[in-house]
C-alpha cells in the first residue's frame, strides 16, 4: 500500500519545518512534560516539608502536651500529601531520566542528581519519618511518652535531612529547565 503523495509531501514538510525528525520531537515533548511535572512535584513536596519543618522548629519551645496534640493534627491528613507528591516527584524525574540518559549535555545528568536526591528522600522517610509517625499516633496529650523528647528530636533530625534533599531535587531540576537557554547552541543537536 502507498502513500497518497499528499500525505508524504505533508510529513517531509512537517519534519523538514522543524528539522527534527518525528520521533525526536516526540521524545522533546515527553522530556518536557517530564520536566515540568517533576518541578512542579518536587516543588510542592519540597515547599511542604519546608512549611512542617518550621512549624516544627516553632514547637520546639513547648511542652509535651501542645507537641503532641500538633503532631496529631499533622499526622490526621498530612502523610497522604507526601504520599501523592513524593512518588509523582519521583515518576516524573525517572522519566526524565530515562528520556535524557542517551542524549549528550547537562540536562540527563541534572535529572539523575535530582532522582538519586528524590530516592534519599524516600527511603529516609520510609526507614526514619513514617516508623516514628506511626507511633506517634498512639501518643495521647494527657499520658505522653517518658521519651517524647527524643523521639521528637530524632524525627525533626531525619525531616531536616528529608526536606534537604528534596529541596536540592528542586533545586536541581529548575537547573535542568535553564540549562538550554542558558546554551542553547551546544544543546541543539
Amino acid at each position: 500500500m502507498t502513500t497518497p503523495p499528499e500525505i508524504h509531501s505533508a510529513r517531509t514538510e512537517s519534519s523538514r519545518s522543524t528539522g527534527n525528525p518525528p520521533s525526536r520531537r516526540t521524545s522533546d515533548t515527553i522530556r518536557q512534560m517530564a520536566l515540568f511535572a517533576g518541578l512542579l512535584f518536587s516543588g510542592l513536596f519540597a515547599g511542604f516539608l519546608l512549611a512542617v519543618l518550621i512549624l516544627e522548629a516553632s514547637l520546639r519551645r513547648f511542652p509535651a502536651s501542645v507537641y503532641i496534640q500538633v503532631r496529631q493534627v499533622e499526622l490526621a491528613h498530612l502523610d497522604d500529601l507526601a504520599a501523592v507528591l513524593l512518588p509523582a516527584a519521583l515518576l516524573a524525574t525517572a522519566t526524565l531520566v530515562v528520556v535524557t540518559i542517551a542524549r549528550p549535555g547537562r540536562t540527563r545528568w541534572l535529572a539523575l542528581t535530582a532522582l538519586v536526591l528524590l530516592l534519599a528522600t524516600f527511603i529516609i522517610s520510609m526507614l526514619v519519618s513514617v516508623p516514628i509517625n506511626t507511633y506517634q499516633q498512639g501518643w495521647t496529650v494527657l499520658a505522653p511518652p517518658s521519651d517524647w523528647a527524643r523521639v521528637r528530636d530524632r524525627w525533626q533530625i531525619a525531616h531536616l535531612s528529608r526536606t534537604t534533599t528534596a529541596v536540592l531535587a528542586f533545586t536541581i531540576l529548575a537547573a535542568a529547565t535553564t540549562t538550554r537557554r542558558l546554551f542553547p547552541r551546544r544543546y541543539q543537536r
